[in-house]
């Protein structure tokens, strides 16, 4: 069977999405039409058409050759945003890599686009059409992993996991200043005050402990030497899981992350750190899955902001 060609000239009423033109020239549906643009079956002023996003101006010439009886799919396309990346996914959990400046969750003001926000939305696209539920959180400024339960009683499961300090939770962090140990503890407990900010106290009925333990795994100093540019790259592991807890520790020990606008901001500040994240990105997550009892474990790289800083500095060991 010949295959039907049709084509029109865009005006200034027609300018816009291809996929839109191409759905009026073939009289089909808006997936049919979208399905011919990914077959090769648009062209553009003769060029061949590669995406459905492709807008038109006044002037060009929009073609369409296809087979009428023939059924177009769209072709699957990958889930893109700027708040996360998928890590892992199945019917229960999803695991994610958190963007700096996203928040997890809303605040009392209502911010639009946070994390479980977008995720949710990414879910409901999917064929289990499943909402996202926290199980714990990151800082606005801290990029990273993070689980999700596709159901509130698996994420209730997960909490529980977090409760009782079973998941394994390895941060990297770049701090001020050379910290001396090779390794070490933070025990402490931590309140929080006014405008939700963490400190250190004495333990009490309305305290937190929290339990870090670190290790040094570079020392760096600035090629051309200045005060307080010196920074240590630390390898900080949870035992706990308490707000800010690295920030809050590293801080009062003198060694406070670069670029935390919260604990010590003057002294987080580094000449080569310009940037409105923190330097402080969750980088293993590892737990017990709820529904097969499977140790599972994650692992993100470093973001590349971290990565190009390290390369820029004189390593001390």
């Amino acid at each position: 069977m010949p295959l039907t060609s049709v084509s029109t000239t865009v005006d200034e009423t027609t300018e816009g999405r291809v996929d839109v033109i191409v759905r009026e020239l073939s009289e089909t549906s808006r997936a049919q039409a979208r399905g011919l643009i990914d077959h090769g079956c648009v062209t553009i002023n003769g060029n061949p058409c590669r995406s459905v996003g492709t807008t038109v101006k006044s002037g060009d010439l929009v073609a369409v050759k296809f087979d009428k009886n023939q059924r177009y799919r769209e072709k699957k396309r990958q889930w893109s945003d700027r708040t996360f990346q998928i890590v892992f996914e199945d019917p229960h959990i999803v695991v994610v890599n958190k963007s700096a400046g996203t928040l997890t969750v809303p605040t009392d003001r209502g911010e639009p686009n946070s994390l479980v926000d977008r995720l949710s939305i990414y879910l409901s696209h999917s064929k289990t059409k499943k909402e996202a539920f926290v199980v714990h959180r990151l800082e606005r400024q801290i990029s990273g992993l993070l689980v999700f339960g596709k159901h509130e009683p698996i994420a209730e499961l997960l909490i529980e996991q977090f409760k009782d300090r079973r998941p394994d939770r390895l941060f990297h962090a770049i701090v001020l200043g050379q910290v001396p140990e090779e390794d070490g503890t933070f025990d402490s407990h931590l309140a929080t005050g006014r405008r939700l900010n963490r400190y250190e106290t004495s333990p009490g009925k309305h305290t937190e402990q929290a339990i870090t333990h670190y290790k040094v795994l570079r020392r760096l100093s600035e090629h051309e030497s200045s005060l307080g540019s010196d920074t240590t790259l630390i390898e900080a592991t949870l035992e706990t899981s308490q707000r800010n807890q690295v920030r809050v520790q590293f801080a009062n020990a003198g060694h406070p992350v670069l670029g935390d606008p919260r604990y010590q901001p003057n002294e987080a500040k580094h000449p080569r750190w310009n940037r409105k994240r923190i330097a402080l990105h969750a980088s293993t997550l590892g737990f017990y899955h709820p529904v097969s009892g499977e140790l599972v474990q994650f692992e993100s790289p470093l973001p590349s902001i971290m990565e190009k800083f390290i390369a820029g500095a004189r390593s001390q060991r």
